[in-house]
């Protein structure tokens, strides 16, 4: 019993921190949500932030290993980073209220949190690194830095969820567009990536 109260009570915050942020969820939303008053939420979960914490913990329990997987396989370079693109987008348009918790929290509390969270999974890029070396002195691709072109995967599949209220006030455009051009950009990244470094 416990324990399928504690689950329902993460996938109601799940939903709640998914349509109103973390910013604006507040605890008795979670607990409507889970169908349980508000003294049995502080029970399980002291705050929001802990709740929330939670969550995060559970996330990148997925997409880290995940992310690793992709980055020491024996994919093809390019296939590598279709792979990855589309992988990192999916899991952002699953779970858009991480990649802000995240910057906030690492930036908060320095290599502190990152290392509670993701210290025994950081990703490995000795593999890639070795990767995108050999294909440049095998002249298929242009002189890169991996490590260059590690961030620009990440920084172009997550700028978007980062920005995205930014966004959709410039274009006027609702969730429903947002949503529809993340996909789009499953493929457009990529694209777009590896157009930049092909010979």
């Amino acid at each position: 019993m416990e324990q399928t109260t504690e689950a329902r009570i993460l996938a109601a915050a799940r939903n709640v921190f998914l349509t109103k942020g973390m910013a604006g969820a507040r605890m008795q939303d979670i607990a409507d949500e889970a169908g349980i008053n508000k003294a049995l939420l502080h029970y399980y979960f002291r705050s929001k932030e802990k709740l929330f914490e939670e969550i995060f913990r559970q996330v990148s329990g997925q997409l880290l290993p995940r992310i690793n997987q992709i980055i020491e396989s024996d994919l093809s370079l390019f296939d590598k980073i279709y792979t990855f693109c589309h992988e990192y987008i999916e899991q952002m348009l699953q779970n858009p209220f991480i990649p802000l918790f995240l910057i906030d929290e690492a930036n908060k509390q320095q290599g502190e949190f990152l290392e509670k969270h993701w210290g025994h999974q950081r990703p490995k890029l000795e593999k890639f690194s070795e990767q995108v070396e050999k294909e440049v002195r095998l002249k298929s691709i242009r002189p890169t830095q991996p490590m260059q072109l590690y961030i620009n995967m990440m920084s172009m599949c997550i700028f978007p969820f980062l920005s995205k209220p930014i966004l959709q006030y410039v274009s006027g455009t609702d969730d429903a567009f947002f949503r529809q051009m993340m996909e789009e950009r499953k493929k457009e990244i990529p694209q777009f990536i590896i157009n930049s470094i092909r010979i």
